[in-house]
């Protein structure tokens, strides 16, 4: 006779799913769906997903790859020598940073993934990241997945969306091993100068903290601006990694590649961290990966070409509604005050149910959003005109601008 007590089978959340923020923009997405499912023509300026497609060459490439049979067993965790050593000359090419190919680069399916590892390479329970706000929500569900505490450190207008170190709580502080950051910035399309990432690598430094630095939009600038990366700076690597991707670069969001460069001890033990978890990068992509960074500098131009004539239709088009929007250096986002009269939600639900736009309410990616709507200009300019068109419905001119 058994004496032990039967259980009743149950799917409740463990603890870490429990302390993942709700997901903001559920009743968003719903009346989204309703108001397609109703025929409406709704906008969606919400995603950051290229609608420009992949370039043929690219295609070519990974078409070319897919057709040998050497590439459809498991990839190699740490990339093929041939896709690191691309890596390495892009790297230096761009930002005159020389690495080593088998300890200081490490393939990622997508930045993301690497981004998302990290902290469980990095933090022990209860140890604290220190986590820009509004941010990119991985640098926060990470930490929490892997038994850490997010800190946040306020991005502010009135300081560039940059973080003031020197507000940091010092109990924070003192149990914080991981810090990130992320410029150019999502969600306000901030940028960071080198003398930024000079304070950034000495705080790190003072206070023995990892620098993650995710540099998905680092080629995505305008009006002669160049991304500076953080490995630039002298003594950087002994405390950073910096993430890259090709997704945005290269319009391959669904390819999933990138790769992290940087302190040779923290990729070694994300490298532990995702063989146990990944196989690798189809080396298919891996190949195609290789040929965009070789011959994709015509391309991005092109893309670099359409994203800012965008910018300047759309953002132009705002201020002469009479919404007070700055024009970004960098991205394909622009991140916009919220007129007077409203939260980030009650505009994105305005937009959405009057004019059946979708745009993200800033909140959504933490308590400093509050204030602001991000706009992604992946949408053809056709689409952002009649976008401008049923805001100014909408919405009425500011008395400066009269009716």
């Amino acid at each position: 006779m058994s004496f032990l007590r039967k259980r009743t089978f149950s799917l409740e959340p463990p603890e870490r799913l429990k302390k993942l923020p709700p997901y903001l923009f559920v009743e968003v997405d719903r009346r989204k769906r309703e108001l397609i499912a109703k025929g409406k023509d709704v906008i969606d300026l919400g995603v950051g997903d290229p609608d420009l497609p992949t370039h043929a060459f690219i295609i070519d490439e990974l078409a070319r790859a897919a057709r040998d049979p050497r590439n459809h067993r498991y990839a190699l965790d740490a990339g093929l020598p041939e896709l690191r050593e691309t890596f390495v000359r892009w790297f230096e090419g761009r930002f005159h940073v020389k690495l080593d190919p088998k300890e200081e680069v490490l393939p990622l399916i997508g930045s993301k993934e690497g981004l998302a590892h990290l902290p469980l390479a990095i933090l022990n329970p209860g140890d604290v990241s220190l986590v820009p706000d509004p941010c990119y929500p991985v640098y926060k569900s990470a930490t929490h997945l892997a038994g850490g505490v997010p800190h946040l450190m306020p991005l502010l207008e009135s300081n560039g969306f940059l973080p003031d170190y020197s507000a940091i709580d010092a109990a924070a502080l003192e149990k914080a091993r991981l810090l990130f950051l992320n410029y150019p910035n999502n969600p306000t399309s901030a940028v960071a100068t080198r003398e930024f990432f000079a304070d950034s690598v000495k705080f790190a430094q003072e206070h023995g903290i990892l620098l993650a630095q995710d540099a998905a939009y680092a080629e995505m600038t305008y009006d002669g601006y160049v991304a500076p990366s953080i490995l630039e700076i002298e003594g950087a690597k002994e405390v950073s990694v910096e993430f890259h991707s090709l997704s945005k670069t290269f319009n391959m969001t669904g390819w999933r590649i990138g790769f992290a460069v940087g302190n040779r001890e923290a990729l070694r033990l994300l490298a532990k961290v995702k063989s146990n978890i990944d196989s690798g990068i189809f080396q298919a992509v891996q190949l195609a990966g290789k040929a965009a960074l070789e011959k994709g500098a015509q391309a991005l131009r092109e893309s670099l070409t359409i994203y800012k004539k965008r910018r300047d239709l759309f953002v132009s088009g705002l201020n002469q509604i009479g919404w007070n929007v700055p024009l970004p250096k960098a991205t394909f986002y622009v991140w916009i005050p919220v007129p007077p009269g409203y939260t980030s939600q009650e505009l994105g639900l305005k937009l959405l149910e009057e004019a059946q736009i979708v745009v993200t309410p800033g909140n959504g990616f933490g308590p400093n959003g509050e204030g602001y709507v991000r706009v992604s200009l992946t949408n053809a300019e056709t689409r952002l005109e009649e976008a401008l068109r049923r805001i100014e419905k909408i919405h009425p001119r500011h008395p400066r601008h009269g009716n």
